[in-house]
């Protein structure tokens, strides 16, 4: 019988140009390895797609496979699937395994045969699954586990000037989005077809601008009527009726890095008393770009804009927080929580961090201006202000369209 390996090194082809230089990864493992230093950890087990790609720019595809980014004092190596081929070896920084599929848990016996049986180890508690956990106690058999998900978000709420760069170029992209989508809008249109405008405009750009990225989930929901009354809502087939409400939703992703363009519109004229609404969360929207400083807490900002809204009996119509952090960030995977505008954050805004504000109004169907109202911009935190990096215009002026 043939043996069979349990995993082995497909380093197949040439290494492919990364999002980042390696100079950018070796900044964010040495930041890593200073985490691991003060928790007094031997290696980590990272298996999110947003930690795997921070590290090491490789951005997996589950597909209900484990994935894994291992990091020692002296290695970086990505875990992944017999699927992928070579795939990863050429998008990762660092080293790269394959596992094969032939018997259960060979992805634990690659990770074991990097570090073997650690005394302590650091792994992300917000995204080990219990079962994984349990394979990891059994085949690597730490003394202790710590959670390291807290301390690396941390790391990422501080961007590097090539991330800000990334991102600055994914606000441009969001803008061409919502020009070509503010083009496709008319009366008789579909939701379908006003998104597909979007978003075949960012792709075609994204694709212009990055020649060697990998391109993958850039999307677009544009939402109409009832439609809009949630911020994540679904694209649907409904038609444009003349005075509906809508929802500009663009999210161009480059390299694992989303960004988002979100606009209130209109289709040819808006009622007065959608009007008021729509000024009021306007208002908002340029209260809280205004409050977005250094030294500001995430709460202190969140209470001013909520202090308008009471002042205008409007708070009891707000849908969530006003803004988070930007990078690597997708609607499948990341999230810096602790750089979210809502009332029970209280981190300290610092030059580097990127935070978006987007305040939103949701008020129900019957309602004189039922709807969903949410305008949505992306700023950059420097040392005496912020940087507001989207351009596309927002408010009635310019939103009543078709």
């Amino acid at each position: 019988m043939t043996q069979r390996d349990e995993f082995y090194r497909l380093h197949n082809g040439d290494a492919a140009v990364l999002p980042f230089s390696d100079q950018e990864y070796e900044a964010r493992i040495k930041g890593l390895r200073e985490i691991m230093e003060m928790m007094s950890l031997d290696a980590v087990v990272l298996t999110s797609m947003h930690s795997i790609a921070y590290y090491s720019g490789f951005l997996y595809c589950a597909f209900g496979r484990p994935y894994a980014l291992v990091v020692t004092y002296k290695e970086v190596v990505t875990i992944s699937a017999g699927i992928d081929a070579g795939q990863p070896w050429r998008r990762c920084y660092g080293d790269n395994i394959t596992y094969t599929d032939w018997q259960r848990d060979n992805y634990w016996r690659a990770v074991r045969s990097i570090i073997g049986e650690v005394a302590m180890l650091g792994i992300e508690g917000d995204h080990l699954t219990l079962l994984q956990n349990d394979k990891l106690v059994a085949f690597l058999k730490p003394a202790s586990t710590l959670d390291v998900a807290p301390a690396m978000m941390r790391q990422r709420m501080h961007k590097s000037p090539a991330e800000i760069a990334l991102i600055r170029e994914g606000a441009r992209v969001a803008d061409i989005g919502g020009y070509a989508i503010k083009e496709a809008v008319a009366a008789g249109v579909r939701e379908i077809d006003v998104t597909m405008a979007g978003r075949d405009a960012m792709e075609l750009e994204i694709a212009r601008a990055f020649p060697d990225a990998e391109y993958r989930d850039t999307w677009v929901w544009f939402q109409s009527g009832l439609n809009t009354d949630g911020a994540h809502n679904p694209v649907t087939g409904r038609v444009l009726q003349r005075g509906d409400i809508l929802s500009l939703n663009c999210f161009p992703m480059i390299s694992g890095y989303y960004t988002a363009l979100e606009r209130t519109m209109f289709v040819e004229d808006v009622d007065a008393a959608s009007l008021e609404i729509w000024q009021a969360n306007v208002a908002a929207h340029e209260l809280g770009i205004s409050l977005i400083k250094p030294g500001v807490s995430c709460a202190e900002i969140t209470a001013g804009v909520n202090e308008l809204f009471e002042e205008r009996d409007l708070l009891k119509y707000r849908s969530f927080g006003y803004g988070h952090s930007f990078g690597v960030l997708s609607h499948y995977y990341g999230r810096e929580a602790g750089l979210e505008l809502r009332e029970d954050i209280d981190t300290v805004l610092e030059p580097g961090m990127v935070i978006s504000m987007e305040p939103m109004l949701t008020i129900p169907e019957g309602q004189a201006g039922a709807g969903g109202y949410r305008e949505h911009d992306i700023l950059v935190v420097g040392e005496d202000g912020a940087e507001n990096i989207t351009h596309y215009p927002y408010g009635p002026d310019f939103n009543v369209v078709g």
